[in-house]
């Protein structure tokens, strides 16, 4: 369940960051609503997950996965350029958070 909870977490993340970047600056209403929105839940679904996952493992799933897909949207849909180095950045941080979940995180 607390896997669920964090996936959650993540998507709702990924959703607040994605609608920034239609918000034009905060600009433009219904975009920065679903910022805002999309953050506090973000962040309420990962302080829920805190309770029962250690906060680094936590963390470093969070940011990664958000980090890692939400460049991806950029470079799929957002017409940001696809290069070697973004693509080979996005796998370093998901390789990153795969070690620091097999260095020893327990729930």
């Amino acid at each position: 369940m607390v896997y669920l909870t964090l996936a959650a977490a993540i998507i709702a993340e990924i959703l607040a960051t994605t609608s920034m970047k239609f918000s034009e600056g905060f600009s433009k209403l219904w975009p920065s609503v679903g910022t805002l929105v999309g953050y506090v839940v973000a962040f309420a679904l990962l302080a829920q997950t805190l309770k029962t996952m250690n906060v680094g493992t936590a963390y470093a799933i969070w940011s990664g996965a958000g980090t890692a897909v939400v460049a991806a949207i950029g470079m799929l849909f957002l017409g940001e350029a696809v290069t070697a180095a973004r693509v080979g950045g996005v796998l370093l941080v998901i390789a990153g958070v795969v070690v620091l979940n097999l260095g020893g995180a327990s729930h």
